[in-house]
């Protein structure tokens, strides 16, 4: 598969590692193609850099691993280069007070989506610290890490149902791309009990067999 990854950080770093070992071609896009450079030589495996734009017209899926607040701005400048394929948007709407910076209006992803009306948005890896996204696999007590997916498109949803796999993940299902902003809310959930309350976030939610109550 051709990805396209807008953006240079731990993120883009962190899951590009992953599926270029996988064996999928990446090509990184940057406002500064030095630091694109420098993650295309550290990912190896013959990945490629250049501009933004590059990179979104590379890419059959785009990596928007972008923060909340000049996403959209991007995603917008570059609406034509990606029109038809799909987008993967990690990111996570939380300032501080781990409060949601959406403020109750649309979630990042659907403020992607209305940014870049061609393309395929689609939600997904924001429940993770980047370091997670490292682990190989990432796998706790037995169990491989579940990644919820939004979006609309069906075809783009099941390019990143693949991504997931090649991460050493189980994909879930979360609904359509009006459910982002569930997750969104999710991740300034356990970033909160995490950070601020040093709790076990996992433990809040019971095993399967009890989520509808015991002996159902």
């Amino acid at each position: 598969m051709r990805i396209g990854v807008l953006g240079t950080g731990n993120m883009a770093e962190a899951l590009c590692t992953q599926w270029a070992r996988a064996g999928h071609e990446v090509v990184v896009g940057g406002r500064d193609e030095a630091k694109a450079r420098r993650l295309a030589v550290a990912l190896g495996g013959g990945a490629g850099y250049g501009g933004l734009r590059a990179a979104a017209e590379f890419g059959e899926v785009v990596l928007v691993a972008l923060p909340y607040a000049v996403g959209a701005q991007v995603v917008g400048g570059l609406r034509a280069e990606l029109a038809g394929r799909a987008l993967v948007d990690c990111s996570n709407p939380v300032g501080p007070g781990f409060r949601l910076l959406t403020d109750g209006g649309p979630s990042a992803a659907q403020r992607l989506a209305a940014a870049a009306p061609g393309g395929h948005v689609v939600k997904a890896f924001n429940l993770c610290h980047e370091d997670v996204w490292r682990m190989d696999p990432p796998v706790f007590d037995g169990r491989p890490l579940a990644v919820p997916i939004c979006g609309d498109d069906a075809g783009a949803v099941t390019l990143v149902h693949r991504l997931v796999r090649d991460a050493g993940c189980t994909p879930v299902s979360g609904g359509g791309l009006e459910r982002a902003g569930l997750l969104e809310a999710t991740a300034a959930l356990l970033i909160g009990l995490w950070v601020a309350e040093g709790a076990d976030a996992q433990a809040i939610a019971p095993p399967l067999e009890y989520a509808a109550g015991p002996g159902r």
